[in-house]
């Protein structure tokens, strides 16, 4: 049992055991630190949606080439998005993880958006 120097009347006997390695919350940070910009969450959200090439990427977003480049390997890096070569072109989605499952339905919540293959009476209950 862990003694705290405010004594509330409380006790902890399993609290310390239970509360993760700071480098478990790093992972959280920077996850968070990779959507502090609205344009890369715009990326990652498209994403959740559809397999994309730079070109047409950037185009949907209204951003250069360069720009929506960058995003998109920041993005990578965290496991956000993946991608596959195909000729010449390569693609990107959104990972099949729980991180981005998790990323992609907070950002819907948060905005009160609904998937673009939504029904119609979905989004009429917003």
């Amino acid at each position: 049992m862990k003694t705290l120097p405010h004594d509330h009347g409380q006790t902890f006997e399993h609290m310390p055991d239970q509360i993760p390695n700071p480098e478990d919350f790093q992972i959280v940070a920077d996850l968070f630190k990779q959507m502090s910009d609205q344009s890369r969450i715009r990326i990652f959200w498209l994403l959740c949606h559809c397999e994309e090439c730079v070109i047409n990427i950037s185009s949907l977003v209204e951003m250069s080439s360069p720009a929506v480049s960058h995003h998109l390997k920041q993005l990578k890096i965290t496991g956000l998005i993946v991608s596959r070569r195909e000729g010449k072109e390569v693609y990107y989605k959104a990972a099949d993880t729980v991180q981005a499952q998790l990323l992609h339905r907070m950002i819907e919540q948060v905005i009160q958006i609904s998937c673009p293959s939504s029904s119609p009476s979905h989004k009429e209950g917003k």
